[in-house]
């Protein structure tokens, strides 16, 4: 269970990088009935550091805390391409994977964790900027060189800045369950899945509409998920021609409206393959693909594996 989670802080730490996991992980959400982390915020080096904003941080605990987490993350710091860390910081990234506990990074934080070792062997991300350096210096790790982040056996790497958002929201939706995930991001006003280069790993968009007209069409396509539609349908209900219709529809979420509801009806999908004992056929007629050969046509190319696969890896233990 993720209950424990440390940040553990480099000498020119990046803020927006500690503040996703200082969102994410500490900030008390349980009068909302979303669980609660003990969270704490760890130095590598000196109790008062120098962030890359030019401003101090003070971190009152210790590497040894490490030793307890659930969680190990590590943000982005000034020079983390190019510096050497200290051994300790290395050995308690080691002895945390060595125990079964997780261990994060947040975009140039992969440094840490390669020069650690962990990174050998496994899928991992890196910014764009630092893909080829990070291949350079790790040949042994596998560089995803187009993706938001990876979770590859308790080591999860994630692309800059905002996709340590991503990387996050998968941790806990993948400890914690669909729920939870989206309770985090309703309350930080985030998409709880975001399109990218690896599907089985980063969840899609549902963009939403700001105009009234396309709001609330988008509204009731998913209360009725179940149900064929055409474009010809959408544009009457919301009193345009198709046309116009889909050039709005283009315009106020990024996508077409057969994609968008694809992706709602995916996202449908997923929750009661997670959260239900419904037979894979009762999943596709009421996610609306029908028929199950269709829900794993979709699936497999939404998410990258199969719904009964996903299942196995997903299913909360109450469903």
């Amino acid at each position: 269970m993720l209950k424990n989670v440390a940040v553990m802080l480099l000498d020119g730490v990046h803020p927006f990088e500690l503040g996703v996991l200082c969102e994410v992980f500490g900030l008390d959400r349980t009068d909302e009935g979303l669980p609660g982390y003990d969270f704490a915020v760890v130095s590598a080096e000196g109790p008062r550091l120098r962030t890359h904003a030019g401003f101090d941080v003070v971190a009152t605990e210790g590497l040894d805390r490490l030793d307890e987490a659930d969680l190990v993350a590590v943000p982005a710091a000034d020079a983390s391409t190019v510096r050497e860390f200290p051994r300790e910081v290395l050995g308690a990234l080691n002895r945390a994977v060595g125990r079964g506990a997780t261990v994060m990074s947040v975009c140039s934080g992969v440094f840490v964790l390669g020069a650690a070792g962990l990174l050998d062997g496994r899928r991992c991300a890196a910014h764009w900027r630092h893909t080829e350096l990070l291949a350079a210096r790790h040949p042994k790790a596998r560089v995803e060189q187009d993706v938001l982040y990876v979770d590859d056996d308790r080591v999860v790497t994630s692309a800059g800045t905002s996709a340590g958002i991503d990387a996050c929201l998968h941790l806990v939706r993948k400890e914690q369950g669909v729920a939870v995930a989206n309770g985090i991001a309703r309350r930080m006003v985030v998409p709880p899945h975001r399109e990218g280069g690896q599907a089985q790993y980063v969840d899609r968009p549902l963009p939403r509409a700001t105009s009234d007209s396309v709001a609330g069409v988008l509204a009731w396509m998913e209360r009725h998920l179940d149900r064929e539609v055409t474009v010809d349908d959408l544009a009457a209900r919301a009193l345009m021609s198709p046309r116009t219709f889909a050039r709005r529809f283009q315009q106020e979420t990024g996508t077409t409206p057969y994609r968008w509801l694809l992706g709602q009806r995916i996202l449908l999908a997923r929750e009661l393959l997670e959260g239900t004992a419904l037979t894979v056929d009762a999943v596709a007629d009421r996610a609306g693909f029908g028929n199950a050969a269709t829900l794993r046509h979709h699936f497999g190319r939404w998410v990258g594996t199969t719904p009964h696969a996903y299942r196995r890896a997903f299913r909360s233990d109450g469903a």
